[in-house]
């Protein structure tokens, strides 16, 4: 695996002191390439771009054996028409996404994502969309790459969450609609709701041979449920609030999540879609990794 050195990253509560989001998109892409070129793998960040992942049935005269010596992964020279991906990013921007146990929310921390991963995709010189969802679509920026396209994904990143419920189905069955091209669909979630209806229409997209990834984020506190006092609790989607004693509360509520947790999974794992849980304090250099890891 790729790694680079921790320290030369900004900790996530100092990254998100930097209020302007395309700033604070920079200093990440920058840190994580400055780390993997110091990192045993230099030269890996120039020759993902013409290269991809051998995947079985690829013609294997076009194995690079020089970069398998180096990395001790199957790669094949890009064609032409190979080299620029399109990608779509979809971020969640329900209620759900505001809550946060520390300085900054799951919201704060999935726009720094999305934008991150927006900025390094136009420093690669590929194309890129936004759709920001809620019950209902929010807002729609068309996959492209031209001169203030990036400015506007990040503007639009900058509105705070607006809506109430989650609705996973409903940006996955538009998106289906209204893009015609495959490409890569990225899903920035909590993906904190009934999963039935997102399966359905998850398939859809896989179906057309599209590329899938779905970064869940999450709270520590949500994955661990460390609280210690009898506290109220408000859903900020229906806003029914709830007194809860954690002692009491913490093993009913952790078995439920992991079910859920292991739904989510199973649903990704059979669709060929890539997941990865993203804890709010961990920081986003991971993220990019995997995203790497796949475009390559």
């Amino acid at each position: 695996m790729i790694t680079a050195p921790r320290e030369r990253f900004l900790d996530v509560p100092s990254l998100m002191t930097i209020r302007n989001l395309e700033l604070r998109a920079k200093v990440v892409v920058e840190g994580f390439w400055n780390g993997l070129h110091r990192s045993p793998y230099h030269g890996f960040s120039v020759e993902f771009t013409e290269y991809r992942q051998y995947t079985p049935g690829d013609d294997p005269r076009y194995l690079d054996w020089r970069l398998f010596a180096r990395s001790d992964r199957y790669y094949i020279k890009k064609f032409e028409d190979e080299t620029n991906l399109r990608c779509l990013l979809m971020v969640d921007q329900s209620r759900s996404m505001l809550f946060g146990s520390g300085s900054y929310s799951k919201n704060d921390y999935a726009h720094t994502l999305a934008a991150t991963l927006a900025y390094f995709l136009f420093e690669q010189g590929d194309a890129v969309g936004l759709m920001a969802f809620h019950e209902r679509i929010q807002e729609y920026l068309p996959v492209r790459n031209r001169p203030g396209h990036l400015r506007q994904i990040m503007l639009a990143l900058e509105k705070p969450a607006a809506g109430k419920e989650t609705n996973l189905a409903l940006p996955l069955k538009r998106v289906s609609e209204m893009v015609r091209k495959r490409g890569m669909f990225v899903m920035i979630s909590d993906f904190l709701t009934p999963l039935e209806e997102f399966a359905s229409a998850l398939r859809l997209l896989a179906a057309s041979g599209n590329e899938l990834l779905l970064f869940q984020v999450l709270d520590p506190a949500e994955v661990i449920f460390n609280l210690e006092k009898v506290t109220l609790f408000q859903d900020r989607e229906n806003e029914r609030e709830l007194f809860i004693d954690p002692a009491q509360a913490r093993g009913g509520y952790l078995a439920r999540f992991n079910e859920h947790q292991l739904a989510l999974r199973q649903i990704a794992q059979g669709l060929g879609a890539h997941y990865q849980l993203l804890r709010t304090d961990q920081l986003l250099q991971h993220a990019l990794l995997e995203f790497l890891q796949r475009r390559v």
